[in-house]
């Protein structure tokens, strides 16, 4: 009996360990309430996890609750130092976009870690990340710990002042509640609400300037588009591009989205074999070029002036592997 209560009481801690790493700050009636215990069970249970070495820091009163702070030492349980280290510099050079496909998983990932990380171990990730190069970039450079920020805001619901250039250069000053962070392949987007455009906005993160301040809470707001990643790319498939295209793909949508990132255009599926494709860019060319790359069939709708330009480029390609005249 004595062992089954053991059992419980360490499935509970460790419960109870990852809802503070999964939010910043809990009121003690809401953790009451995820963890099916009562108050002063709860409060046991802290301190349990203040006697492993988990710095738990708590407030009083109405609005009092706890919160997972970063103590001395690293917390036991966890990683050695020299584990953190390797860690937390292999997800920030990961949040970076070196390593395809894991970008988000490493932002989430290098949150709740440096949460917890010394100050002297905070340095030492600094220190050596500041001498990892990547021999290329897939899209421009972002700090890793602008993305912690912003993902901390995220979390916790906290809404963020920043500064902020537009495509045009002209700087502004921005006021939003940010809900998400979405990585396209080759940049990095904050979905936010626009407190003061009351309307939902993308942000590129690469013209955020400076470091984000943050507020008051708000309360979480539906998905635009009931997806976020599904916003930014209809985000991004409607810029104000000089050049508009609307183009039929035969292919299935689950191959063209392996072959299409959401910063290249808007997909919407026709049937089970063929894809809407609305994209834009700054020359003919450069569609041409990329439905070419694609090497699938296709139709274009619109503008004529890509039909007409594509029937050169035809015409140019089929004159080079004609027979020679004799």
């Amino acid at each position: 009996m004595a062992q089954l209560v053991m059992l419980n009481t360490s499935a509970r801690l460790l419960r109870l360990l990852s809802l503070f790493q999964a939010q910043r700050y809990w009121s003690g009636a809401a953790l009451a309430r995820r963890l099916e215990i009562t108050g002063r069970t709860l409060r046991r249970d802290v301190d349990r996890l203040r006697t492993l070495g988990y710095p738990v820091h708590s407030t009083s009163g109405v609005e009092g609750g706890y919160q997972l702070g970063a103590g001395a030492n690293l917390p036991p349980l966890l990683l050695d130092d020299d584990e953190a280290v390797a860690v937390a510099l292999g997800l920030r050079t990961s949040a970076q976009g070196t390593v395809s496909g894991i970008e988000e998983a490493s932002v989430r990932a290098l949150l709740k870690l440096e949460q917890v990380l010394p100050p002297r171990l905070r340095h030492r990730v600094s220190s050596l990340h500041g001498f990892v190069l990547p021999l290329a970039r897939r899209g421009p450079s972002v700090d890793a710990n602008l993305l912690s920020s912003i993902a901390s805001a995220c979390r916790d619901c906290e809404c963020l002042r920043f500064k902020y250039q537009d495509r045009a250069g002209s700087p502004s000053l921005r006021s939003v509640e940010p809900h998400r962070l979405v990585h396209t392949g080759y940049r990095w987007y904050l979905v936010a609400w626009d407190v003061t455009r009351k309307d939902w906005r993308t942000f590129r993160m690469d013209r955020i300037e400076g470091k984000p301040r943050t507020s008051t809470r708000f309360k979480p707001r539906t998905p635009p588009e009931g997806d976020f990643a599904k916003f930014v790319s209809k985000s991004l498939s409607q810029a104000p591009y000089p050049i508009r295209a609307r183009i039929t793909l035969h292919a299935p949508l689950g191959t063209l989205t392996k072959r299409i990132p959401p910063s290249a255009g808007l997909l919407e599926a026709l049937d089970e074999n063929s894809c809407m494709l609305r994209t834009g860019s700054y020359s003919l060319e450069g569609i041409a070029m990329h439905l070419a790359w694609l090497g699938i069939a296709f139709r274009v709708h619109e503008p004529p002036e890509l039909i007409d330009h594509i029937r050169i480029v035809a015409g140019r390609f089929s004159d080079s592997v004609a027979p020679a005249r004799v």
